[in-house]
């Protein structure tokens, strides 16, 4: 089992603790990015995973690709060149202040890369499963091509795709959202998303829910689903259910349809460390079933579970055992000491 990823790894830069950018007197440095994150949970699963980007060649860029590989994720099909990694600046929130992000990541070198500069054949060869998300066609005209490239040669040889919606304001608009991403969609089989992404990129809301008081309607994310799957044809849809207490507590679950029936997980009240990853840590979890052939209420409490336990690590990476998300989604939630 092979998963190939593509998509733009960043720079994180970050004032120490809980200080304000205009605070700041010094930052942590460290890298993510949407499918480096999900490349990084699946090879800590044992899964072979593969990252695909382009990146600079000067010392920035091999931090980068050494950062990857340390997590054990194959970095052979990077393509080196351009002239800058993207950066994004990270103000963690506290109570009721909310986090806060600023991006410069404009003519990166994912973001200047053209279609020649990737061998999809060569990529693909003996993949299993694909996996995007809508911040990577969200970065150029070009980053688009590229996505729609890959996304044709996958279903060529029969891989399995999968996309995390992931709108971006700050990236592009909600039309040409809608426009590119409904391209794209037509060669996916698993379709991620949260309570906005549906609503902001395809206009499909839930009644009766309110991201911003944390009020979700089961019943409501059921008519999401419904309605991704049939304009779309996907094999699956899951929606993450996170109900927002203040930023340092969230109630975090999700839900599942697989075209016939529809599974909640359990909710878990979860106390953030870091918030960051934590729907990439979703979608990995998600693949992760899928490879292993878990029954969907299973693989959902799979996913859900690595997701928590994202949101109590530093960084960008869910850096967790397959062992330990069982071990929570079995039941162990007690966070007693292990010895």
């Amino acid at each position: 089992m092979k998963v190939i990823t593509l998509g733009e790894i960043m720079l994180r830069l970050a004032p120490e603790g809980y200080s304000r950018f205009v605070q700041a007197v010094s930052y942590g440095a460290s890298y993510g990015g949407g499918e480096a994150n999900v490349a990084v949970s699946l090879a800590g699963y044992g899964i072979d995973a593969a990252f695909v980007t382009k990146l600079p060649k000067h010392e920035i860029g091999q931090g980068a690709v050494n950062k990857l590989r340390e997590f054990g994720v194959d970095t052979s099909f990077i393509i080196r060149g351009g002239g800058r990694v993207g950066i994004y600046y990270l103000e963690k929130g506290a109570s009721q202040r909310p986090s806060k992000v600023i991006y410069d990541r404009a003519n990166s070198s994912i973001a200047t890369a053209a279609q020649a500069d990737f061998d999809w054949d060569k990529i693909f060869d003996r993949a299993s499963w694909f996996h995007f998300t809508g911040i990577t066609p969200a970065l150029s005209e070009s980053a688009a091509a590229i996505c729609m490239a890959a996304c044709k040669a996958a279903k060529q040889k029969g891989i399995t795709v999968s996309c995390d919606l992931n709108y971006r304001a700050n990236l592009w608009t909600r039309e040409k959202a809608g426009e590119v991403m409904g391209g794209l969609m037509e060669y996916v089989n698993l379709c991620i998303a949260n309570e906005e992404d549906s609503s902001d990129v395809f206009g499909i809301k839930a009644p009766d829910s309110d991201v911003t008081s944390g009020k979700i309607s089961h019943d409501g994310y059921k008519e999401v689903a419904a309605a991704l799957a049939k304009r779309f044809g996907f094999k699956q849809v899951a929606i993450t259910l996170r109900e927002s207490i203040s930023a340092n507590d969230n109630n975090w679950g999700a839900m599942l349809y697989d075209g016939n029936d529809y599974y909640f997980s359990k909710k878990y009240s979860v106390h953030i460390v870091d918030r960051v990853g934590g729907g990439d840590s979703f979608g990995a979890g998600l693949i992760y079933a899928n490879l292993k052939g878990m029954p969907a209420q299973e693989g959902l409490e799979f996913a859900v579970a690595a997701s928590c336990l994202k949101h109590t690590i530093e960084g960008d990476f869910n850096l967790v055992s397959a062992d330990e998300v069982k071990k929570l989604a079995d039941g162990n939630a007690s966070g007693r000491v292990q010895r």
